[in-house]
């Protein structure tokens, strides 16, 4: 079953995530426990550009590695049909082949694709890659876990 898309108060029944931390605004594609393609628009009002190279707005690479793994923890979630209850956490807990090969910038579209690879022992991998106008602005690969709070 393929999810053609989801809003952001989609997303936002999914993810803890809100203002100004949730940074992905809408799902374009998911296919369930393999796939999800998520779009991140990226504005001036952003609140770290205030801060981040202010001469030359730039977002910073730490924040679409956590667009990448907000993205990958609505693919496993909705997968799992895991609502955002406050009963689990969806962590990020490691990265690897982190690249980050064009600046993103006011304006761009940052589009998020992320693949499910491999499950095992409630860990998950990922490969994720962001792009801008079909050019790659980062790639890495995410390592994520499910854990209860109860």
């Amino acid at each position: 079953m393929t999810v053609s898309t989801m809003t952001i108060e989609e997303i936002k029944q999914y993810l803890p995530h809100r203002y100004p931390f949730l940074l992905i605004d809408r799902v374009t594609e998911m296919d369930p426990g393999k796939r999800i393609v998520a779009v991140k628009n990226v504005t001036m009002n952003e609140p770290f550009f205030q801060g981040h190279f202010p001469h030359y707005a730039v977002m910073p690479g730490v924040l679409i590695i956590e667009a990448m793994a907000q993205a990958a923890a609505v693919l496993s979630l909705k997968s799992a049909g895991i609502k955002n209850d406050g009963k689990n956490v969806y962590y990020f807990v490691g990265i690897d082949g982190a690249r980050f090969k064009k600046p993103v910038v006011p304006g761009d579209t940052l589009m998020i694709e992320v693949e499910q690879v491999r499950e095992s022992r409630g860990m998950v991998k990922f490969k994720a890659v962001a792009k801008v106008e079909g050019q790659v602005a980062s790639e890495a690969e995410l390592l994520c876990a499910l854990r209860s709070l109860e």
